[in-house]
């Protein structure tokens, strides 16, 4: 129970952006830590994190798009697979049907719950009442998205392990395995996702470089790290210098025209 509780005010946490701002306290990295911590099982929790991290690396709610629900797939996920000794593969079955299911309610509470303190919001700016907005503000947050979510995930955890169990225990053998084997490549997708928006014609050959030194020279990658950084560095200096120089030759052109 008591469990059940802490694993609710973590998430409760992690959609407490309303009150933080957008802090990344709510991707799985995070979350999958503190949930380890809740468990008893700091580096477990931690690796359940950094794996779900990569399912979920292009969650961002951008424009009309609105990404499952992560915090409780992760908290949940991350928690029934350390509870149940299982591994990576487990808690990724479980994080993903269960962001999407949270989704829902969550958008339920956004819309029965939320617009009533919007309008009462509006009304106290009409009134020039800043402390009355800000106060809408905050408990609009905890009522129509906040709570809800601690709420989903405390009574899951309290009531839900029995059912998560057989539900193992009735998933077949090349079924896990697929899994399995579905963990391996996350981390070539989390690095397709990063490349497709940072590649360019630009940072290509740097990319290639790198690749290069690690695998002909052997190089670690702390090392190609910090070679990149300081090649970085270099680039942004003499780019800067460049454009001092130009901006320095138009002023003296306009200065020989008068």
């Amino acid at each position: 129970m008591i469990q059940a509780v802490l694993l609710g005010l973590i998430a409760m946490l992690g959609n407490a952006e309303y009150l933080f701002g957008t802090s990344l306290l709510s991707r799985p990295i995070v979350m999958g830590a503190l949930t380890g911590i809740i468990m008893g099982d700091i580096p477990t929790g931690v690796m359940l994190g950094a794996t779900l991290e990569l399912a979920f690396m292009g969650a961002f709610s951008i424009g009309a798009s609105i990404p499952p629900e992560m915090i409780s797939g992760t908290v949940l996920g991350t928690a029934f697979a350390i509870a149940n000794g299982s591994g990576a593969e487990t808690a990724l079955t479980l994080a993903l049907p269960i962001a999407s299911l949270v989704l829902v309610f969550k958008n339920l509470g956004m819309v029965f719950i939320l617009p009533s303190f919007v309008h009462k919001a509006d009304k106290y700016a009409e009134e020039g009442n800043l402390k009355g907005v800000a106060r809408m503000h905050l408990l609009g947050g905890f009522f129509g998205v906040n709570l809800i979510i601690g709420l989903i995930v405390a009574i899951s955890f309290y009531c839900g392990s029995p059912a998560v169990e057989a539900f193992l225990g009735i998933i077949p053998q090349w079924v896990q395995r697929g899994l399995e084997l579905a963990m391996g490549l996350l981390p070539a997708i989390g690095f397709g996702l990063l490349m497709q928006m940072i590649m360019n014609k630009e940072v290509a050959c740097f990319f290639f470089l790198g690749y290069m030194l690690s695998v002909y020279l052997n190089i670690p990658v702390t090392g190609i790290a910090i070679f990149g950084g300081i090649i970085g560095i270099v680039l942004t200096q003499l780019r800067g210098r460049n454009t001092l120089a130009m901006a320095t030759e138009v002023g003296v052109d306009e200065d020989d025209d008068f």
